[in-house]
């Protein structure tokens, strides 16, 4: 039954709600109380949080079978009507609602406070972090913008948050990123970028972005960390731009001109398509160079280079190979016979004098002409025959300041020399003719000898004592690289079975490695080699060159990977004449950077060598990658490779490479050099 109201009922229901939601305790009991008596009229009603211990009309406040207390009507007050009681239910059943209401909006309110507390952490500690975090919904817009993001980009928050985060972009395209397909990808993704900050300043960052999902795993936006990496950035382009330019003439190197043509040659369609590698001596040159001296020699080099390049299209390539040699790439001719043209064009570059500090100097040019494919596929073989075919230029050329020769079969008389090789290596596979010489390697610090380099000699019967250059093109060309490769592994096992039965500690033998021999059974042939040797992989290393990194790089990266579960360590061979990529240092689970030969040379005379070494030990020391320098042959290097902080050397000035028993002598003497 619901009652009527009475005429003070809404003033008393007010006096309720504010009573439940601004008391607290035993003023709220009392405010009940009085309002309880103010609702029926009687003088000593009261709300009970327990259960009342004496007797009266009493009624329980509950809602939802919880039990907030209880109204109690004094029994003194005489009889109670059922209008009095119905009034008092229904005025116990609001109470309880209000209660309950008030409890739950309570908790809700506790809960907030909670979430509210949490947020205001995990926003101190974005705002404390150094990197910079950038937020942003579905469509760009930034939603959050941290104080490092602040030092990085010059925009304080008020001025980032609510803008796309297009502008940031190096440009207005912002083509480097699509942000709707990002949403389509599973994971997060890691890139390098361009950005622009406040003031102007175009920097390269790492980015990586990662979806933000809401509670029903729906993505709702992108979180985005970036660090400043120019200096990197700058740092591999000054390596990447010394290890493949020519620091006089800044055209491409040799190293830069193989890697070029080789992208050309594997993206050459069949037919129909021909190329040509002109290979460029300079006549007269020597006695320029050595009359007027250096300087004016590079000045003279330096505007040849000029000539051609300016001569030529921009799609052909012009490199100096060293000295006075140059050479060009000719890509997708229509006739093989313009190439002819192309080389008297050159030619003609040089009927007029070059005029140095003063002096008119006149010069010519002998140049030899490869054709792909007619001579060669291969970029190495195109160059080689290419050099062949000019000096067949220059010995019917030099009197008339130059000309052009291509190359034909009957200039090559090697052919059956290079067949006896083949057999011959065959042969000494067979009959034990192969020895492995050891060339120590010296740890800066000590002088101590702490590993060695296995380097393959040939005892040939007939022609005595081979180094590796004589027959391993010649084994890599043929397919004889794998067994030689194996022959070299068991013999190096060997000799470090035998060092160790000597009571000898485990010292690192580093064996080559090459590209055909790097795969998959690669892991399962070395652990056999050791366990028939009773050896740890601590006696191992192996020494991989650059260009293998290039292909198939997961692959590659699981066989390293069970390599160095062996415990054999991995050294990446004559750094800095390859690719040279900082990327793939982090990448690859290398343990030794080894800097070639071709930079050690030049130290410390050649600036160019000492940036590139120099360049190359910061790098490798930055990333705990142990350095080594190969070719070390005077006093001068060895102070400039140690000042720079290089870790171990190998070279001349040390010990060339000796017979397995001397340098087992120089173990048992525990042998020091003076560093």
């Amino acid at each position: 039954m619901i009652t009527a109201l009475q005429p003070n009922d809404v003033a008393i229901y007010s006096a309720l709600f504010d009573t439940i939601w601004s008391l607290e305790g035993s003023a709220l009991h009392d405010g009940l109380s009085e309002i309880i008596c103010r609702m029926l009229r009687v003088s000593d009603g009261c709300f009970c949080r327990e259960w009342p211990d004496r007797g009266g009309l009493v009624e329980t406040i509950s809602y939802n079978g919880v039990i907030h207390g209880y109204y109690l009507l004094p029994a003194t007050a005489g009889v109670y009507h059922d209008i009095d009681r119905a009034r008092l239910r229904e005025f116990a059943a609001l109470t309880s609602r209000l209660l309950h209401t008030r409890s739950e909006t309570s908790m809700r309110a506790r809960e907030l406070n909670q979430i509210e507390r949490q947020l205001e952490e995990q926003a101190q500690i974005l705002q404390q972090m150094h990197e910079s975090v950038i937020t942003m919904d579905q469509a760009g817009f930034i939603t959050s913008w941290n104080q490092g993001a602040e030092r990085l980009f010059g925009y304080t928050s008020i001025e980032a948050v609510g803008r796309n985060v297009l502008f940031l972009y190096e440009n207005d395209e912002g083509d480097d990123i699509q942000i709707s397909d990002l949403f389509m990808q599973p994971g997060g993704r890691e890139m390098e970028v361009r950005r622009r900050k406040k003031s102007g300043e175009v920097f390269w960052a790492s980015l990586s972005l990662s979806i933000m999902r809401d509670a029903e795993e729906n993505p709702v936006g992108l979180i985005g960390y970036l660090t400043d990496i120019t200096e990197r950035k700058n740092t591999e382009k000054l390596i990447h731009h010394l290890a493949y330019y020519d620091d006089l003439t800044k055209l491409p190197n040799r190293t830069m001109l193989t890697r070029t043509i080789d992208h050309a040659l594997s993206t050459a369609g069949q037919g129909g398509v021909y190329g040509a590698v002109l290979f460029i001596d300079l006549n007269r040159f020597k006695p320029i160079n050595d009359t007027l001296g250096h300087l004016i020699g590079d000045k003279v080099l330096i505007e040849v280079a000029r000539r051609l390049r300016k001569a030529l299209p921009e799609q052909d390539v012009v490199a100096r190979l060293g000295a006075d040699e140059f050479a060009v790439a000719l890509f997708d001719i229509d006739k093989d016979y313009h190439a002819g043209f192309a080389a008297q064009k050159l030619i003609a570059l040089f009927e007029e004098p070059f005029f140095i500090d003063g002096h008119a100097l006149r010069l010519g040019a002998s140049i030899g002409i490869s054709l792909y494919p007619q001579d060669a596929t291969d970029t190495e073989t195109l160059l080689r025959l290419a050099d062949i075919a000019m000096y067949r230029a220059k010995r019917g050329g030099e009197n008339d300041g130059g000309g052009y020769a291509y190359y034909r079969a009957d200039m090559s008389d090697n052919t059956l020399e290079l067949l006896r090789i083949e057999t011959g290596l065959v042969r000494a596979l067979e009959h034990n003719e192969l020895l492995l010489y050891y060339q120590p390697k010296i740890e800066v610090q000590h002088g101590r000898v702490s590993g060695a380099e296995a380097l393959v000699r040939w005892q040939h019967p007939e022609r005595g004592l081979l180094l590796p250059g004589e027959f391993i093109p010649i084994a890599e060309k043929t397919g004889l690289i794998g067994q030689l490769g194996e022959w070299v592994l068991e013999c190096a096992c060997a000799q470090a079975q035998s060092w160790q039965s000597n009571g000898l500690p485990p010292i690192r033998i580093s064996i080559n490695v090459t590209a055909v021999e790097f795969t998959r059974s690669l892991p399962e042939r070395i652990a056999a080699a050791l366990d028939r040797h009773k050896l740890s992989g601590a006696w191992l290393e192996l020494e991989i060159t650059e260009g293998m990194l290039m292909h198939s790089t997961d692959q590659l990266i699981a066989i390293m990977e069970k390599i160095g579960q062996l415990g054999v360590t991995i050294s990446l061979d004559d750094f800095g004449t390859g690719y040279s990529s900082l990327s793939y240092l982090k990448r690859f689970p290398i343990n030794t950077l080894k800097i070639d030969r071709a930079f050690t040379v030049g130290i410390p005379d050649d600036s160019n060598d000492c940036a590139i070494a120099s360049a190359i030990i910061s790098i490798g020391n930055q990333l705990k990658h142990k350095v080594i320098a190969e070719g070390v042959e005077n006093r001068e290097q060895l102070a400039f490779l140690k000042e720079s902080g290089c870790n171990e050397m190998q070279g001349w000035l040390f010990s060339p490479a000796i017979p397995a028993e001397d340098f087992e002598y120089m173990l048992v003497i525990e042998k020091r050099f003076k560093v």
